[in-house]
Parts: structure tokens; sequence; C-alpha cells
């Protein structure tokens, strides 16, 4: 006998498909708009799936390895899902001279290695070359805000403020 469900029905379709498809056909599925799609397509799904790249590659007349080449030269985009929040540590002369490792350190000590999520997909973890803010030194960007000075202590409060052990 049949029950009642609250899942949706399958012909919902996903509305983040047509965005997309919005997206480049503003650009007029032009080859040359690739890195203006991808960052959309990232910023609808999260990450970029190989799925999502064959779409693209399909949808612009592009060669799939021209995708991929181009989405892995660029540091911004992700291959794989994003945690709940996000942690990106400056490595840049400045941040790294402040004690920037000291970040790293208490960040892999906590959660993951840099480049990875953490396995409970609180936290993601990332450095970066350089973020521009060398007068805040050592900056970390938090979900998106730059924090100022940051020290390892004020690292580990924040961690235990998402339930980070």
């Amino acid at each position: 006998m049949p029950t009642a469900t609250t899942e949706k029905p399958a012909t919902v379709k996903d509305n983040r498909q047509k965005l997309l498809e919005r997206a480049m056909s503003r650009h007029q599925y032009s080859g040359s708009a690739l890195i203006e799609v991808l960052h959309t397509a990232q910023e609808l799904f999260g990450y970029l799936s190989p799925e999502l790249l064959s779409t693209i590659a399909h949808k612009l007349r592009l060669p799939p390895s021209r995708v991929l080449g181009v989405a892995s030269f660029y540091h911004f985009f992700s291959f794989a899902p994003k945690g709940e929040h996000t942690f990106v540590v400056c490595l840049g002369t400045a941040c790294y001279v402040a004690g920037a490792l000291g970040l790293v350190e208490t960040i892999e000590h906590r959660c993951c290695k840099a480049g990875a999520t953490s396995a409970d997909g609180k936290v993601s973890f990332e450095t970066a070359r350089c973020i521009g803010s060398c007068g805040l030194a050592p900056a970390v960007i938090y979900d998106g805000t730059i924090l100022a000075r940051v020290t390892p202590q004020r690292l580990g409060r924040q961690l235990d403020e998402l339930g980070v052990k």
C-alpha cells in the first residue's frame, strides 16, 4: 500500500541548470566566455563536477580538454564539494613572515590538510599564494570575509565556535 512521502517528484527540475543555460546564452555560447561561464557554474553548484564540465564544453563547442585545462589552471575553481565553512590562509611573504604557518598548523591539526574538506563536511581548508592584503598580515579569508592579524589562538576559537574538535 502506498505511503505519504515528502520527497519531491522526479519531474521537478533543478533550477540551477536553467540559470547556467541563461548565462551561456547571454554570452551567445561563445568559447571566449569560458571563464565567466565556469565562475557562474561554480557559484550555482558549489564546485565543477566532471558532468558539469562536459556540459559546458558541449554547449560552448569547446574540447573537454580545454575546459578542464582552464578550470584546473585557476586556483579559484574547485572539483569537489566544499564544506559548510571555508578557510583560506594567505601564504604570501608578509603573511608568511607574520606567522601564517602557525595558522596552517592549527587548521591541519584540528580539521584537515590544505586542499581538503574535513570528514564531517564542516570545513574546507585552502592556502593561497597571496590575497593582496599584506597590511593585514597574517590574513585569513573565512567564508569570504578577510580576517586581519589572525593568531593561532583566534583561529582556534573560531574553530571552537564551529564545533570542530
